[in-house]
């Protein structure tokens, strides 16, 4: 996609006032959410430049290309923006695993019978993924 065009949909964009706007991952052939993330100006243009998901870490000031550290890379297939604006919706192909638990989807619990329980077990480990503990990537 060209800068223009990239301009053109940032222009629909409505940032909150650190810049940011979620954006929730979705398998884009089955339905599947995998994830929640954010993303600022950078992250939404390098995607749409790139067709590779790239969103703002938070906890890290910086951006993230998913699957930098981990390999399990998100393509993007469509971006979509809410009737606000504010809100967007990738729908993506996922190598691997979304979840830095090692699970494909980051929505792994639920409540049932009053509890919150595990509905997804880990398909791979974090140390796997990454080499060490618990990391996003």
């Amino acid at each position: 996609m060209d800068k223009s065009a990239i301009d053109a949909v940032l222009a629909e964009v409505t940032f909150d006032p650190a810049g940011l706007v979620p954006a929730v991952a979705q398998q884009h052939d089955t339905g599947e959410v995998l994830m929640l993330a954010w993303m600022n100006r950078e992250a939404v243009a390098e995607t749409l430049a790139t067709g590779r998901v790239c969103y703002y870490s938070r906890s890290r000031g910086a951006l993230w290309r998913k699957g930098e550290t981990s390999g399990q890379v998100q393509h993007l297939r469509e971006l979509r923006v809410d009737c606000d604006g504010d809100t967007l919706l990738l729908l993506v192909e996922q190598e691997g695993v979304a979840c830095h638990t090692g699970r494909r989807s980051c929505f792994f619990r639920a409540v049932r019978d009053g509890k919150l329980v595990e509905i997804a077990a880990p398909l791979v480990s974090p140390e796997a993924l990454y080499g060490h503990g618990k990391s996003h990537g």
